[in-house]
């Protein structure tokens, strides 16, 4: 596509999964992507540039804008833009599985399919190593951190960094036998909602806690799944949000409790689990919320072209 190409091409499908970041004590540090997904297809058609028809199945319908205001359009137009290229008019279907604000990273998963889509339409190979490393500094600049954006690009278990003004990640493989569990309730929240409500300084002795236990849920979680119980332990950020999502931290605790590693994923208020065996201890009560088994996704954004 040139700077002033309008003209019709082919279409492509953008797939994003979900993600679940902060792990415990990785707060905005650490994300690892999920095995429920997102797809987006689209392509460029005649009309005026810059203008967009959107139509949304799933997570998000009736709810979300269909026009040039959908959160996927304004991040294709921005990264169109800063890649050199006047964004065109474009038609875009969306089949959404990721629930939205509830701690599953829907606003990374559409963030992430605008960057991809704006990349492959400005003739750039978005399955290379270069161009991924870059994509996910501008993906986090839009979304304001790298942990859930990092983990739907890349898949796998990533951690997040800043340096030089610009977002990093590293991606590692996380531990075969992982079986997440999410639990998800019908309470909705917002990431701005939640952040407020976090102090702005903690004890000493807090921070030097959550240190241990970043490095060591690293471990964790590709190596020694065994450690997983004490390597989620958080006095960062959960407890301080407990006001927001009280169901949420109650059944936390009640999961913890019975030996299971768990954790807010997110902002929340979906909680995570991850038993050994994928299952819930029988005198866990998760009433009012969804149990899904995703399983890991390992491979991140997929890109593939449809006629």
């Amino acid at each position: 596509m040139t700077e002033d190409s309008t003209e019709a091409s082919e279409r492509v499908r953008i797939t994003v999964p979900a993600s679940t970041a902060n792990l415990g004590a990785g707060f905005d540090t650490l994300g690892m992507a999920l095995g429920l997904y997102d797809t987006v297809e689209v392509g460029v058609v005649e009309g005026r540039p810059g203008t967009a028809r959107v139509e949304v199945t799933g997570a998000g319908e009736g709810v979300v804008p269909t026009d040039g205001e959908h959160l996927v359009v304004r991040v294709l137009h921005r990264t169109l833009e800063r890649l050199g290229v006047r964004p065109p008019a474009v038609e875009m279907r969306c089949f959404n599985s990721v629930p939205h604000a509830r701690g599953l990273g829907s606003s990374a998963a559409a963030i992430v399919a605008g960057v991809t889509a704006g990349y492959h339409f400005a003739g750039h190979d978005v399955h290379s190593e270069r161009t991924r490393a870059e994509m996910v500094d501008v993906a986090a600049a839009e979304e304001g951190h790298a942990d859930n954006v990092a983990a739907c690009l890349l898949g796998g278990l990533v951690i997040a960094f800043t340096a030089e003004n610009r977002y990093g990640s590293v991606r590692l493989e996380p531990h075969p036998e992982l079986v997440p569990v999410v639990l998800v309730p019908e309470s909705e929240s917002a990431t701005h909602t939640m952040r407020g409500l976090l102090p702005e300084s903690v004890p000493h002795a807090d921070a030097a806690f959550t240190a241990g236990r970043s490095a060591l849920v690293v471990h964790a979680l590709t190596c020694r799944p065994d450690l997983l119980h004490v390597a989620t332990e958080d006095r960062i950020h959960q407890d301080y949000r407990e006001p927001a999502m009280p169901r949420s931290l109650g059944l936390l605790r009640e999961l913890r409790n019975n030996g299971v590693a768990a954790t807010v994923s997110g902002a929340g208020p979906t909680v995570l689990a991850l038993p050994p065996t994928g299952d819930i201890p029988p005198g866990v009560a998760v009433e009012g919320f969804d149990v899904l088994r995703p399983g890991v996704d390992r491979s991140g954004a997929r890109v593939r072209t449809v006629r």
